[in-house]
């Protein structure tokens, strides 16, 4: 499998950003991405939303754009998959996920966790291990009504500056989600001191993963 360094400023990283819907990745990895870019690191993002039509679509695009905003390169890629039925239409995300393969060379990846309790996040992490067999995966992690926040072991620290950033993209970007009761900024804030303290981050504030394979050079 690949290893990865830790990431320093001035160092080319190349990033694939695995989501089934159009918050999914912003809410996950949103954070560290923010992060590397304002550190100085210069990130390629290849950016994929599997279920993103109509008005989830014009929230992905706009949403990416200020995530990735400064990043050396951004490649936003929209897919409409129907919600709710991935596992359903396994062969036909397999296919997608193999033609995406060829063209990205990604130095990590970023995908649903193993054991997440919604269905469609359960079958891209299975098919992101299925298709990038040779590649450093962190699965991240989504808040919601289920209760199944796990136990990670991957944790990147996040500034109070980047946290409040995230949470503005994410509350003016998704007016489609506002009216869930799980999608909200004291939920994330809590998620991530949370996750800070476990780490004992120096700002209080982390995002964090779960890393099943990793080697680091």
């Amino acid at each position: 499998m690949q290893s990865l360094g830790f990431p320093k400023p001035d160092q080319h990283l190349s990033v694939l950003c695995l989501g089934a819907h159009s918050d999914d990745i912003e809410i996950g990895a949103g954070g560290t991405l923010l992060g590397w870019i304002a550190a100085g690191i210069h990130v390629d993002v290849h950016w994929c939303v599997l279920s993103a039509a109509g008005p989830r679509a014009v929230e992905a695009e706009a949403s990416a754009a200020a995530f990735l905003d400064g990043a050396a390169s951004a490649d936003v890629q929209l897919a409409e998959f129907r919600d709710g039925f991935f596992p359903a239409e396994g062969a036909e995300l397999k296919l997608w996920m193999e033609r995406l393969k060829p063209r990205v060379q990604p130095d990590v990846i970023f995908t649903h966790r193993r054991d997440d309790a919604h269905q469609d996040h359960r079958e891209i992490s299975r098919l992101t291990w299925n298709t990038f067999r040779n590649h450093l995966i962190f699965e991240y992690e989504i808040p919601k009504w289920d209760g199944d926040i796990g136990r990670p072991n991957f944790y990147v620290p996040l500034t109070a500056r980047v946290l409040e950033k995230k949470l503005e993209i994410l509350s003016s970007h998704f007016a489609s989600q506002r009216s869930k009761d799980w999608f909200d900024g004291e939920v994330f804030r809590g998620l991530a001191r949370l996750r800070g303290m476990e780490c004992r981050a120096s700002e209080r504030y982390a995002e964090a993963f779960v890393a099943r394979k990793v080697c680091l050079g």
